[in-house]
């Protein structure tokens, strides 16, 4: 990584500040992007300086000035990985959530992905986009249509554009995640132990009844996946969508 300039989005927390940390620790140079500009400024000491900008992604003028901004202040970008994403449930009515999920983790995903485009670096030397999707576009979950529809919809959205960006020598690949250690995840175990009535000790051992391994990921194992995949080691790994999920979900 040393010296390639990487943008990452949702890199203030979870999963997003996991891949930062790893891909500073590679030697690459950062730029991070989020909608809470308290959490990447933690993030961007943690690694000793970083471009940082909020950043809500369904806003396409503002997505194109981040990353417009990002390329100025680091050069032409190397690779990006789409991590800002929203969860949670949303039920039929008022208050549905269903068009805020697909605005926010697909429409908001294309906006940034479009945009990183735009500052590439200039080919014909690989670069590449990871975009970070979830088990629930894999397996169905009641309650969580938006979520499910719109992280699904990220895996064709992956499969096109590596067709199309593979004759400019850009990779593009997804990552599923399972059961991952973040806040994101336990607030998932709380809504599960209020929805039946349970403990939260009781709902999380539910679920990793689910999972062959037995447990829960940590944000660094997607870090790691990742780093793999913007590294040497992946030449030729286009389109696909990496599970990695503890064995929840096998295809």
């Amino acid at each position: 990584m040393r010296d390639r300039h990487i943008v990452v989005t949702g890199a203030g927390r979870g999963i997003g500040k996991a891949i930062a940390l790893r891909l500073a620790r590679d030697g690459a140079r950062l730029s991070l992007l989020a909608r809470g500009e308290d959490a990447l400024a933690e993030t961007a000491a943690e690694i000793g300086g970083a471009f940082v900008r909020g950043l809500d992604i369904r806003d396409g003028a503002k997505v194109d000035a981040a990353f417009a901004a990002a390329a100025e202040e680091n050069g032409p970008i190397d690779a990006f990985v789409a991590n800002s994403g929203s969860g949670g449930p949303n039920e039929p009515g008022d208050g549905d959530r269903f068009f805020e999920l697909v605005q926010t983790n697909l429409v908001g995903t294309y906006q940034c992905v479009r945009a990183a485009q735009r500052h590439l670096v200039p080919g014909p030397e690989r670069r590449d986009i990871v975009v970070i999707s979830s088990i629930l576009a894999r397996i169905p979950v009641a309650g969580h249509t938006g979520y499910s529809a719109s992280k699904a919809g990220l895996l064709g959205l992956v499969r096109s554009l590596a067709a199309e960006l593979a004759p400019d020598n850009v990779q593009v690949n997804a990552i599923c995640p399972g059961w991952v250690d973040t806040d994101m995840a336990w607030e998932g175990i709380g809504l599960m132990a209020e929805a039946i009535g349970i403990t939260r000790h009781e709902a999380h051992a539910t679920a990793m009844r689910e999972v062959p391994l037995g447990s829960m990921g940590a944000p660094e194992d997607i870090a790691g996946t990742v780093a793999w995949l913007l590294s040497p080691d992946s030449r030729g790994v286009t389109g696909q969508a990496i599970d990695q999920n503890g064995g929840a979900f096998m295809s």
